[in-house]
């Protein structure tokens, strides 16, 4: 099983181009969440962007419940964190060169797209006796920026075929499938290295304007059915409200 603290420090970005034009993650978003939340301005009098988007405050009551995870898993208060009950500004950074170690831990969509939203809500828990981690986090964006950060999210894997873990000093392979049934799209991106115990799996998946990331090592199926489980929970009390 390999470690997966959420303080984990990341190698260098791997030299992989790929054209990503935004869409917000709880690593692009943590940096925004020190910020003084603030309402957006108006792109035009009487518009308000964020009207009737999610804030962070309401993102994180929508978080799957410590009962939903395995017995032997507690929250890790260092991972867990939202934007609050206003909004930040939404973002979109040029990522021509991604930095593929994202991949191997929690807080992964903003910070290997470059995108931000406007709110954000996410946690982590993790096993201290076997160090498999299980995150989850939901991002919000304006506009169609939501389906912006799917398209981006699906060519991870062409853009990082495989990820440097400097734990083993080995590559892990990434694969990604698109996965139906959950909420408006998904995708499924596999990591596998013969050093580790477990490989890991990530999950995406969007439902109206937010995006659902979730990540995890549990179990011996690559976190495979852990991450999905979490992804439909959290989707399911998401419908009607994103």
């Amino acid at each position: 099983m390999r470690l997966l603290p959420s303080t984990a420090k990341w190698l260098a970005a791997a030299a992989v181009p790929l054209t990503l034009v935004g869409c917000s993650s709880s690593g692009a978003a943590n940096s925004a969440s020190s910020a003084t939340p603030s309402a957006a301005p108006s792109t035009k009098a009487g518009a308000d962007p964020d009207a009737r988007l999610l804030t962070g405050s309401q993102l994180k009551a929508v978080l799957a419940p410590a009962s939903f995870f395995p017995s032997g898993f507690a929250i890790d208060s260092s991972g867990s964190r939202d934007s609050g009950p206003g909004y930040v500004t939404q973002a979109v950074a040029d990522v021509p060169k991604p930095d593929c170690t994202k991949l191997l831990g929690t807080s992964w969509s903003g910070e290997i797209t470059g995108i931000t939203g406007v709110s954000f809500a996410q946690n982590d828990y993790v096993n201290k006796d076997s160090s498999a981690t299980i995150s989850q986090e939901i991002d919000v964006y304006r506009g169609t920026t939501a389906r912006t950060m799917m398209e981006a999210l699906g060519k991870i894997s062409l853009a990082c075929p495989s990820v440097a873990d400097s734990q083993t000093s080995s590559k892990a392979k990434v694969t990604e499938h698109a996965t139906a049934g959950l909420g408006n799209g998904a995708y499924t991106i596999t990591l596998t290295d013969s050093t580790w115990q477990n490989g890991q799996t990530l999950v995406a998946a969007r439902v109206g304007t937010a995006v659902v990331t979730v990540l995890s090592s549990d179990g011996t199926d690559n976190g495979a059915a852990t991450a999905k489980r979490l992804t439909r929970q959290v989707v399911g009390a998401l419908k009607g409200k994103a």
